[in-house]
């Protein structure tokens, strides 16, 4: 050790003095120590160093009652309650070191290796070269090893082995003649198995396995194996065996660079499709190639501008669904060129779709590109309030079916101000002015979303005026807050009956766009009909609860015929009632109502309820939708419907739990006569049990699945989870 040149070789036999030196050997780099005592026997030639002995030397640290340097060996023995820290992080905790003098190799005893990344080792002995560590009859667990009140426990899972090689250089941990011991079950592993102790995203290795049994696939496992290829990409490559099928092969590309991160993921497999043409009664059965692609990516070219893409494609219908893929009855893709300042937004796009479900016609699903939209927002010079304009232009092609181009431009000016009797007042002032084009509009089925064929034009002009007036005041120990609101909306009769529909199909009156505008969803419809909408919003705030509620209705002032379908609640001049209350007890309970009554008949028309009551842990979700509008079966977008969905979790022990949930089709044929629900039909059932400490995460699961796509019916599918935390790649 270094340290032995802090004193003079004329020193006298036995020495002794508190001592806090920095030295430094020849060719070598320093040595911080401090201890209380330090002896040097110079007829032995050895350093003794006592009580809360520290030394640091290129990183490594060690702490030790006791230190005995023997300059002639060069073996520097450490003893009682000795903790060593390498430059990684890692400690290693025993009673006996014998180390060299620069402190990175040594043989341990009885050791205990507390990793960076939390995991532990405990070993009979070590032996540490080159930064290499071998520990013979060692256990690895990354579980804690007491309880919160400080007893010893057992650890859910460890790994036992004859030998273990701790490599910090390439951030892995190996395991010879390994077993894995999972709640005291002892279960075999490879004869070489590794981990991974890194923390800069993992290390090329295989993956915990996943394990099923499904009524479409019989028994099928996964099995991951994951790639590292540099800091920034990987590639994990998972075969899928099953029982009932052809096997399946998965990859997912991942990487990220100075632009921005994308990822591609497929499976490919090979099976039976049972194809058939919606109007034909009867299916044909092929084998062919099955596939499923998905990618996605940012890349950011400077502060303003960026590029997101997304693409979606499957060979066939179903095999989202039988592989367990994706649950989306459409695949959507895109890309989209952004520009985004703090007043000013550009987006170019292109968007197209897939659909999966047994009607749909490819044919016949639209494709929108360009999809262009340009915004600007500048402060209104002379008046006040704030300025913003807009153009837009949208191509929708079709290859069967209605084609439609459309461009606007358009510019809204607002204003808020308080009066001083403490009304909040908005105006609003709009004008657009729409070119469109659109053929072969016969081949669109729903006549009022079909327009006319030609070039079409239409300006639109809108004043509006929006008074609130907050009252505010304290009740049953809490402060409410009774809001009355009135909207005026002045609009002259547009043209819209000779324009394609598009963007503008599923329209409902609801609280959310009760006060809009524009109480259609999107561009191509424009409710032209001056009005007076009226309101008010109530909401209680005390300590432990809140309530929030609102509900309104609306006047046309035009005796105009409405261009709303019938149904949706603006039909006729006097709109029906909506409203929204919500209910909060602390993080208990929270209670959502949305409905919307009948005018005339005071009949509910939509009836929501969402219910969420219990702790993080231990809760249960109730919902329950009915829409029952009456609205024509030939207007596909505004179908009626009645649904009921449960869901809840049970925690029953510390670490264990149970979960489940169902929903069911409470929907008939008299409320819409397109379904084949017979009043209860059940959708899907979810149900598990789970494990899960601090370092296990285990469960077992069910599903089932009643939907039908053509011939297939995805049926039950039993899922075993399991995740090691901290275990690593």
């Amino acid at each position: 050790m270094p340290l032995l040149f802090a004193f003079s070789n004329n020193a006298a036999a036995q020495d002794s003095r508190p001592v806090a030196a920095t030295t430094a050997a020849p060719a070598s780099s320093p040595v911080d120590f401090s201890a209380d005592v330090v002896t040097y026997d110079s007829e032995a030639d050895l350093l003794t160093a006592e009580g809360r002995v520290r030394m640091d030397r290129d990183g490594y640290y060690v702490a030790a009652d006791k230190v005995e340097w023997s300059r002639r060996s060069g073996a520097v023995v450490a003893s009682g309650s000795v903790v060593l820290l390498s430059p990684e992080g890692d400690r290693v905790i025993g009673e006996r070191v014998v180390l060299t003098d620069s402190l990175r190799d040594g043989t341990i005893e009885n050791l205990l290796v507390v990793l960076d990344t939390g995991g532990r080792i405990a070993a009979d002995r070590a032996v540490r070269r080159d930064g290499r560590t071998t520990l013979q009859n060692a256990v690895y667990s990354a579980c804690p090893v007491v309880g919160d009140k400080g007893c010893p426990k057992r650890p859910s899972w460890s790994i036992s082995a004859a030998q273990v090689v701790q490599d910090p250089a390439n951030n892995r941990i190996r395991f010879r003649g390994g077993r894995l011991h999972l709640f005291g079950v002892s279960l075999p592993l490879l004869p070489i198995f590794s981990v991974n102790t890194g923390n800069g995203g993992g290390a090329t290795g295989a993956l915990i396995p996943d394990i099923s049994i499904s009524a479409s696939n019989g028994f099928e496992v996964s099995l991951p194996y994951y790639f590292r290829l540099a800091p920034n990409r990987d590639l994990t490559i998972t075969p899928h065996l099953y029982t009932k099928n052809v096997p399946g092969i998965e990859a997912r590309f991942r990487n990220l660079n100075s632009l921005g991160a994308f990822q591609v993921g497929a499976f490919l497999t090979y099976g039976t499709v049972a194809e058939t043409d919606p109007a034909a009664t009867i299916s044909v059965e092929r084998k062919r190639v099955r596939a499923y692609i998905e990618a996605n990516g940012k890349a950011q070219f400077s502060p303003e501008w960026g590029l997101t893409t997304s693409i979606r494609a499957a060979t066939d219908k179903t095999v989202t669904r039988r592989y367990d893929l994706t649950r989306d009855d459409r695949l959507r893709s895109y890309i989209n060129l952004e520009r985004i300042t703090p007043d000013a937004y550009v987006s170019i796009a292109g968007w197209a779709f897939q659909g999966l479900r047994v009607d749909d016609v490819q044919k016949q699903i639209p494709i929108a590109l360009p999809a262009i939209d340009a915004r600007l927002r500048v402060p209104s010079p002379v008046i006040g309030g704030m300025l913003e304009l807009q153009a837009n232009s949208l191509a929708i092609l079709r290859l069967e079916g209605q084609d439609t181009q459309r461009a606007f431009a358009s510019a809204k000016w607002e204003t808020r101000r308080i009066t001083r009797w403490g009304q909040e007042v908005a105006l609003t002032a709009y004008a657009r002015g729409d070119v469109y084009h659109t053929d072969e509009s016969g081949d669109t089925s729903v006549a009022i979303y079909r327009g006319t064929d030609g070039w079409h034009g239409r300006a639109i002009g809108a004043l509006a005026a929006d008074v609130r007036w907050p009252l505010v005041g304290p009740l049953l120990g809490g402060l409410q807050r009774l809001t009355p609101r009135v909207q005026l909306v002045i609009t002259p009769n547009t043209n819209n009956f000779d324009i394609p529909n598009e963007d503008a199909r599923a329209v409902d009156l609801e609280d959310s766009n009760l006060f809009a505008l524009n109480r259609f969803p999107g561009y191509d419809r424009w409710e032209d009909s001056s009005r007076v909408t009226y309101g008010v919003e109530w909401a209680l705030d005390r300590p432990n609860w809140s309530v929030q509620t609102v509900v309104g209705q609306s006047y046309r002032l035009s005796r105009r015929p409405t261009i709303f379908p019938d149904g949706t609640g603006l039909t006729d001049r006097l709109s029906d009632v909506v409203g929204k209350t919500r209910v909060r007890f602390g993080r208990l309970v929270d209670l959502t109502h949305r409905f919307r009554l009948d005018k005339d008949t005071a009949a509910v028309r939509r009836n929501e309820v969402d219910l969420t009551f219990g702790t993080d842990l231990t809760y249960a979700q109730i919902g329950y939708l009915r829409l029952n509008r009456d609205i024509s079966s030939e207007v596909e977008d505004l179908r009626d419907k009645e649904e009921l969905r449960l869901a809840g979790r049970l925690q029953f022990a510390r670490y264990w739990s149970v979960f489940g949930a169902t929903v069911v089709d409470l929907t008939d044929t008299e409320e819409d006569p397109l379904s084949l629900s017979d009043g209860f039909q059940w959708v899907r059932h979810r149900f598990g049990i789970n494990y899960e400490d601090e370092c296990l995460d285990l469960g077992l699961s069910w599903k089932r699945d009643y939907e039908r796509i053509g011939d297939f019916r995805k049926g039950s599918t039993f899922s075993l989870h399991l995740a090691f935390k901290g275990l690593g790649r």
